[in-house]
């Protein structure tokens, strides 16, 4: 009967169900109703009380679930909502699919991809999933993936590649820690605790090869005679006098240098080490414009201070490191930051901030960084004279590390 009417428990029959035809909501009691839709279509709903809102539940289609079945369905359910449950959010979480690790891990660096730090960065994230942890539970969907499954990938990479290994567990937690968020999985997240059961690692911290700093004059006094082009040359001392990193320096274009005030700023996108990227200005001593006129020449009218052989792209990043090795010696371009910081420490009188600011280095105190904003150019601008002096002045000395050069 139309909705309205009294009705005792158990007011409807299966017969009174199929014959119904009207258009209306039909009680059977205890918040039991048959909804007859204009169509004549029918349909079984509970209204029911969860946590404390008032709530319609579906119960299906009434050509499937005969009026015993729903009566059953309806006592359960009020049961189970007078208990504190919540039948219609856990409906909608069974029906909803959890996906595979890799549609999950997908999701996770789509949603990320503006944190990253530059597209290298952002394709290897993905990249490093997809080589050593997609082969064996790439396919399984996150429900169903255990901390045994997650050593299964990371093993065999664990000790071989060390740094790779823990990049890829990281990554692996991320992506189990959004599924959590999401719903899709609950409990421990299965790659946290991994640690205290794979094999420990050795010291894997990276030190790059550097020369002694009493032997950088007789290195840059020697880039004259040696068997690599002018611009090679030049760059080297150009990243040894201005403490730069390699790629900060292959990288350096016209526009950034400023020759009146006689600065070099790096821009933001190129401080890859700082966690909230600024520009780095470099003050220039009299020596590195020297070095820069030449190279301006030599760029021959490039956007780049060392183009390649297409003028519109800058040299590989090998190009130092090579030539290092055709010079006979077995250091890196990178260890020269090395080479002028033991030399700030140990032979000069310059403050620590002052040193570390030249290397573009963070502070890692908050407090102190919080009173040192500035710049500090005026005193940069010293050390870096110091510096270059030193290197022009000093007794030269044959470069510890040197063996006979390359033909």
């Amino acid at each position: 009967m139309p909705k309205g009417s009294p009705h005792p428990v158990n007011a409807l029959t299966a017969v009174g169900v199929r014959n119904l035809k009207a258009p209306g909501r039909y009680c059977d009691g205890n918040g039991l109703y048959l909804v007859v839709d204009p169509s004549g279509a029918k349909r079984w709903i509970l209204r029911t009380i969860v946590q404390g809102r008032r709530t319609d539940i579906g119960l299906g289609s009434a050509r499937l679930v005969s009026l015993a079945e729903a009566r059953e369905q309806a006592v359960a359910l009020r049961k189970h909502a007078r208990s504190g449950g919540d039948p219609v959010a856990e409906r909608r979480k069974a029906r909803r699919i959890t996906p595979t690790f890799a549609e999950a891990a997908t999701a996770v660096h789509s949603e990320r991809a503006p944190t990253f730090r530059n597209s290298k960065h952002a394709a290897q994230w993905l990249q490093t999933l997809k080589t050593y942890v997609f082969p064996v539970i790439g396919d399984r969907s996150l429900d169903r993936i255990e901390s045994a499954d997650v050593l299964k990938a990371l093993s065999p990479i664990w000790l071989a590649k060390p740094e790779t290994a823990r990049r890829v567990k990281q990554r692996v937690e991320t992506v189990f820690d959004w599924a959590k968020a999401h719903g899709f999985v609950s409990g421990d997240n299965p790659a946290a605790n991994l640690s205290e059961i794979l094999p420990r690692q050795a010291d894997t911290k990276r030190h790059f090869a550097a020369m002694p700093y009493q032997h950088v004059p007789g290195f840059v006094a020697g880039l004259a005679g040696a068997n690599i082009s002018e611009a090679t040359r030049l760059g080297l001392e150009l990243l040894i006098l201005t403490a730069l990193r390699t790629n900060e320096i292959r990288l350096g274009q016209w526009t950034e240098v400023d020759w009146l005030a006689e600065t070099w700023t790096i821009p933001p996108e190129r401080q890859l080490k700082k966690k909230k990227p600024t520009p780095h200005t470099v003050p220039l001593s009299p020596r590195c414009i020297e070095v820069l006129r030449q190279l301006e020449t030599l760029a021959g009218g490039s956007i780049f201070m060392f183009p390649g052989k297409r003028r519109d792209r800058p040299i590989s990043d090998m190009t130092f490191l090579i030539a290092l090795r055709r010079m006979g010696l077995d250091i890196t371009a990178h260890g020269f930051r090395s080479s002028f910081r033991d030399w700030a420490s140990e032979e000069s009188n310059h403050r620590n901030e002052v040193i570390e600011k030249s290397l573009a280095h963070e502070i890692s105190n908050k407090v102190e960084a919080a009173y040192r904003r500035g710049d500090l150019l005026t005193k940069r601008r010293a050390l870096m004279c110091d510096w270059a002096d030193y290197i022009r002045g000093c007794p030269t000395l044959e470069p510890i590390g040197s063996k006979p050069a390359m033909s």
